[in-house]
Protein backbone atom coordinates (compact mmCIF):
# COMPACT_ATOMS: atom_id res chain seq x y z
CA UNK A 1 0.00 0.00 0.00
CA UNK A 2 2.98 2.60 0.43
CA UNK A 3 4.72 1.96 -2.63
CA UNK A 4 1.34 2.56 -4.30
CA UNK A 5 0.90 5.35 -2.78
CA UNK A 6 4.14 6.87 -3.13
CA UNK A 7 3.21 6.06 -7.15
CA UNK A 8 0.13 8.33 -7.05
CA UNK A 9 0.72 11.83 -9.06
CA UNK A 10 -0.46 14.88 -7.55
CA UNK A 11 -1.15 18.64 -8.75
CA UNK A 12 -0.64 21.05 -6.87
CA UNK A 13 -2.23 24.46 -6.88
CA UNK A 14 0.26 27.28 -6.01
CA UNK A 15 0.92 30.67 -5.39
CA UNK A 16 3.93 32.36 -6.14
CA UNK A 17 2.88 35.48 -3.93
CA UNK A 18 3.35 39.53 -5.45
CA UNK A 19 7.22 39.10 -6.30
CA UNK A 20 9.58 38.93 -3.48
CA UNK A 21 11.28 35.76 -2.60
CA UNK A 22 10.36 36.55 1.08
CA UNK A 23 6.75 36.72 0.64
CA UNK A 24 6.57 32.95 -0.44
CA UNK A 25 5.16 30.41 1.70
CA UNK A 26 6.99 28.02 3.43
CA UNK A 27 4.83 25.41 2.66
CA UNK A 28 4.88 26.76 -1.53
CA UNK A 29 8.63 26.07 -1.18
CA UNK A 30 8.43 22.59 0.39
CA UNK A 31 5.89 21.62 -2.97
CA UNK A 32 8.55 23.08 -5.26
CA UNK A 33 11.35 21.32 -4.17
CA UNK A 34 9.43 17.82 -4.20
CA UNK A 35 7.99 18.23 -7.52
CA UNK A 36 9.05 17.12 -11.08
CA UNK A 37 7.05 19.04 -13.36
CA UNK A 38 5.69 22.84 -13.43
CA UNK A 39 3.18 24.21 -15.12
CA UNK A 40 2.45 27.86 -15.27
CA UNK A 41 2.22 31.47 -17.73
CA UNK A 42 5.59 32.27 -19.11
CA UNK A 43 6.51 34.77 -16.56
CA UNK A 44 5.32 32.66 -13.62
CA UNK A 45 7.35 29.84 -14.59
CA UNK A 46 10.55 32.07 -15.61
CA UNK A 47 10.74 32.47 -11.65
CA UNK A 48 11.57 28.82 -11.14
CA UNK A 49 14.15 28.56 -14.17
CA UNK A 50 17.11 28.01 -11.55
CA UNK A 51 15.65 24.96 -10.37
CA UNK A 52 17.08 22.57 -11.95
CA UNK A 53 15.06 19.25 -10.52
CA UNK A 54 11.73 20.64 -12.39
CA UNK A 55 10.61 20.56 -15.84
CA UNK A 56 9.17 23.77 -17.14
CA UNK A 57 6.16 23.83 -19.27
CA UNK A 58 5.13 27.32 -19.98
CA UNK A 59 1.77 28.57 -21.96
CA UNK A 60 0.17 32.30 -23.03
CA UNK A 61 -1.99 33.38 -20.18
CA UNK A 62 -5.14 32.57 -22.27
CA UNK A 63 -4.59 29.00 -22.49
CA UNK A 64 -5.16 28.43 -18.84
CA UNK A 65 -8.23 25.67 -19.72
CA UNK A 66 -5.50 23.38 -22.14
CA UNK A 67 -2.32 24.17 -19.65
CA UNK A 68 -4.93 22.67 -16.76
CA UNK A 69 -5.71 19.97 -19.03
CA UNK A 70 -2.32 19.19 -19.65
CA UNK A 71 -1.19 19.29 -15.88
CA UNK A 72 -3.62 16.41 -14.97
CA UNK A 73 -2.62 14.28 -17.77
CA UNK A 74 1.13 14.23 -16.72
CA UNK A 75 0.07 14.35 -13.01
CA UNK A 76 -2.10 11.20 -13.70
CA UNK A 77 1.12 9.14 -14.70
CA UNK A 78 2.50 9.57 -11.41
CA UNK A 79 4.51 12.99 -11.60
CA UNK A 80 3.88 15.47 -8.66
CA UNK A 81 3.26 18.51 -10.75
CA UNK A 82 3.01 21.98 -9.58
CA UNK A 83 0.19 24.48 -11.47
CA UNK A 84 1.51 27.85 -10.73
CA UNK A 85 -0.48 31.30 -10.17
CA UNK A 86 0.85 34.36 -8.57
CA UNK A 87 -0.21 35.86 -5.33
CA UNK A 88 -2.76 33.26 -4.52
CA UNK A 89 -4.28 30.69 -7.19
CA UNK A 90 -7.52 30.83 -6.18
CA UNK A 91 -7.94 35.05 -6.41
CA UNK A 92 -8.45 35.26 -10.41
CA UNK A 93 -6.16 32.37 -10.75
CA UNK A 94 -5.60 29.01 -11.48
CA UNK A 95 -7.43 26.71 -9.20
CA UNK A 96 -10.58 27.63 -10.69
CA UNK A 97 -9.35 26.97 -13.94
CA UNK A 98 -8.37 23.27 -12.35
CA UNK A 99 -11.55 22.69 -11.27
CA UNK A 100 -13.75 24.05 -14.03
CA UNK A 101 -11.85 21.21 -16.56
CA UNK A 102 -12.59 18.65 -13.61
CA UNK A 103 -16.09 19.50 -13.92
CA UNK A 104 -16.42 19.63 -17.65
CA UNK A 105 -14.70 16.27 -17.81
CA UNK A 106 -15.69 13.17 -19.87
CA UNK A 107 -16.04 9.78 -18.26
CA UNK A 108 -12.69 8.66 -19.51
CA UNK A 109 -11.10 11.83 -18.16
CA UNK A 110 -12.35 11.64 -15.33
CA UNK A 111 -11.31 8.09 -15.19
CA UNK A 112 -8.08 8.67 -15.69
CA UNK A 113 -7.62 11.86 -13.15
CA UNK A 114 -8.87 9.93 -10.16
CA UNK A 115 -5.57 8.48 -9.52
CA UNK A 116 -4.43 12.38 -8.67
CA UNK A 117 -4.19 13.79 -5.42
CA UNK A 118 -4.91 17.70 -5.78
CA UNK A 119 -3.73 20.35 -3.36
CA UNK A 120 -4.44 23.93 -3.63
CA UNK A 121 -1.79 26.15 -1.14
CA UNK A 122 -2.74 29.17 -0.62
CA UNK A 123 -0.52 32.49 -1.46
CA UNK A 124 0.16 36.49 -0.36
CA UNK A 125 -2.28 38.12 -3.07
CA UNK A 126 -1.24 41.37 -4.33
CA UNK A 127 -4.35 43.31 -2.82
CA UNK A 128 -3.28 42.07 0.74
CA UNK A 129 0.36 42.79 -0.51
CA UNK A 130 -0.60 46.21 -1.34
CA UNK A 131 -2.93 46.78 1.46
CA UNK A 132 0.18 46.01 4.21
CA UNK A 133 2.22 48.30 2.00
CA UNK A 134 0.07 51.39 2.03
CA UNK A 135 -1.19 50.54 5.67
CA UNK A 136 -4.16 48.95 5.97
CA UNK A 137 -7.15 50.14 3.51
CA UNK A 138 -9.19 46.92 3.93
CA UNK A 139 -9.07 47.64 7.49
CA UNK A 140 -13.31 47.30 7.42
CA UNK A 141 -15.76 45.66 4.81
CA UNK A 142 -14.39 45.32 1.24
CA UNK A 143 -14.82 43.41 -1.94
CA UNK A 144 -11.85 41.98 -4.61
CA UNK A 145 -13.12 43.14 -8.63
CA UNK A 146 -11.52 42.39 -11.61
CA UNK A 147 -12.02 44.97 -14.13
CA UNK A 148 -10.74 42.96 -17.32
CA UNK A 149 -13.64 41.92 -19.24
CA UNK A 150 -12.12 39.40 -20.81
CA UNK A 151 -13.95 36.39 -19.15
CA UNK A 152 -17.40 38.50 -18.21
CA UNK A 153 -18.99 41.67 -19.46
CA UNK A 154 -18.49 45.20 -18.92
CA UNK A 155 -21.92 45.78 -18.27
CA UNK A 156 -21.36 43.41 -15.17
CA UNK A 157 -18.36 44.95 -13.74
CA UNK A 158 -19.79 48.43 -13.84
CA UNK A 159 -23.09 46.75 -11.71
CA UNK A 160 -20.84 45.44 -9.73
CA UNK A 161 -18.70 48.56 -8.56
CA UNK A 162 -22.14 50.86 -8.53
CA UNK A 163 -23.25 48.14 -6.01
CA UNK A 164 -20.27 48.04 -3.99
CA UNK A 165 -19.82 52.02 -4.14
CA UNK A 166 -23.57 52.47 -2.71
CA UNK A 167 -22.50 49.84 -0.13
CA UNK A 168 -19.66 51.93 0.64
CA UNK A 169 -17.57 49.04 0.38
CA UNK A 170 -13.32 49.44 0.12
CA UNK A 171 -12.75 48.17 -3.00
CA UNK A 172 -9.34 46.84 -4.83
CA UNK A 173 -9.24 46.36 -8.49
CA UNK A 174 -7.21 43.84 -9.90
CA UNK A 175 -6.24 43.76 -13.93
CA UNK A 176 -7.59 48.04 -14.42
CA UNK A 177 -6.15 48.46 -17.69
CA UNK A 178 -4.24 46.22 -19.99
CA UNK A 179 -2.57 47.45 -23.75
CA UNK A 180 -5.26 45.25 -25.60
CA UNK A 181 -8.76 46.68 -23.14
CA UNK A 182 -7.45 49.85 -21.86
CA UNK A 183 -10.79 50.80 -21.20
CA UNK A 184 -11.47 49.16 -17.83
CA UNK A 185 -10.12 51.18 -15.73
CA UNK A 186 -12.33 54.54 -17.14
CA UNK A 187 -15.18 52.98 -16.85
CA UNK A 188 -14.52 52.31 -13.21
CA UNK A 189 -13.98 55.49 -12.39
CA UNK A 190 -16.65 56.75 -14.52
CA UNK A 191 -18.83 54.82 -12.16
CA UNK A 192 -17.02 56.06 -8.99
CA UNK A 193 -17.38 59.67 -9.82
CA UNK A 194 -21.16 59.14 -10.46
CA UNK A 195 -21.22 57.58 -6.88
CA UNK A 196 -18.38 58.85 -4.62
CA UNK A 197 -17.79 61.84 -2.92
CA UNK A 198 -14.54 64.06 -4.53
CA UNK A 199 -11.93 63.63 -1.97
CA UNK A 200 -12.70 59.68 -1.91
CA UNK A 201 -8.99 58.28 -1.61
CA UNK A 202 -7.56 56.05 -4.31
CA UNK A 203 -4.51 54.07 -4.15
CA UNK A 204 -2.25 52.72 -6.59
CA UNK A 205 -0.05 50.10 -5.37
CA UNK A 206 2.27 48.82 -8.39
CA UNK A 207 4.67 46.06 -9.10
CA UNK A 208 4.24 45.39 -4.68
CA UNK A 209 7.69 44.22 -3.05
CA UNK A 210 9.86 44.32 -5.96
CA UNK A 211 12.64 46.73 -6.38
CA UNK A 212 10.44 49.23 -8.25
CA UNK A 213 7.35 49.22 -6.37
CA UNK A 214 5.74 52.56 -6.69
CA UNK A 215 2.65 53.64 -4.18
CA UNK A 216 0.73 56.66 -4.65
CA UNK A 217 -2.26 58.51 -2.63
CA UNK A 218 -4.48 60.99 -4.47
CA UNK A 219 -8.37 61.70 -3.93
CA UNK A 220 -10.80 60.78 -6.55
CA UNK A 221 -11.06 64.20 -8.29
CA UNK A 222 -6.94 63.91 -9.36
CA UNK A 223 -7.18 60.32 -10.87
CA UNK A 224 -6.99 59.98 -14.00
CA UNK A 225 -6.78 56.45 -15.78
CA UNK A 226 -3.63 56.54 -17.04
CA UNK A 227 -2.34 55.96 -13.66
CA UNK A 228 -3.17 52.40 -13.78
CA UNK A 229 -1.86 49.31 -15.79
CA UNK A 230 -2.02 45.80 -15.19
CA UNK A 231 1.04 45.73 -12.86
CA UNK A 232 -1.17 47.93 -10.90
CA UNK A 233 -3.44 46.92 -7.76
CA UNK A 234 -5.89 49.97 -7.38
CA UNK A 235 -7.77 50.55 -3.64
CA UNK A 236 -10.59 52.59 -3.29
CA UNK A 237 -11.45 53.49 0.02
CA UNK A 238 -14.79 54.15 1.64
CA UNK A 239 -16.37 56.77 2.88
CA UNK A 240 -14.54 56.78 6.12
CA UNK A 241 -10.58 55.87 4.96
CA UNK A 242 -7.94 58.25 6.16
CA UNK A 243 -4.72 59.29 5.72
CA UNK A 244 -2.53 59.90 8.40
CA UNK A 245 1.38 61.13 7.16
CA UNK A 246 2.12 58.31 4.47
CA UNK A 247 -0.30 55.46 5.83
CA UNK A 248 -4.06 54.73 4.93
CA UNK A 249 -6.35 52.89 7.17
CA UNK A 250 -10.10 52.32 6.98
CA UNK A 251 -11.30 52.53 10.83
CA UNK A 252 -13.03 49.10 11.96
CA UNK A 253 -15.93 50.69 13.11
CA UNK A 254 -18.27 52.16 10.75
CA UNK A 255 -20.61 55.34 11.09
CA UNK A 256 -18.14 57.48 13.83
CA UNK A 257 -17.38 61.27 12.55
CA UNK A 258 -13.94 61.43 11.54
CA UNK A 259 -11.55 63.68 13.94
CA UNK A 260 -10.95 66.95 13.44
Amino acid sequence: MQNQKLQRGSLCVVGLGPGADGLLTDQVRASLAGATDAFGYFPYVERLSGMEHLQLHASDNREELERARNALNLASQGRQVLMLSSGDPGVFAMASAVFEVLDSATPQELECWSTVDIDVQPGITAMLAAAARLGAPLGHDFCAINLSDNLKPASVIEHRIRLAAQADFAMAFYNPCSKSRPEGFERALKVLRSECEPQRLICFARNVSREDETLLVLPLESVSADMADMRTVVIVGNSQTRQVGRHVYTPRSYGKPAKQ
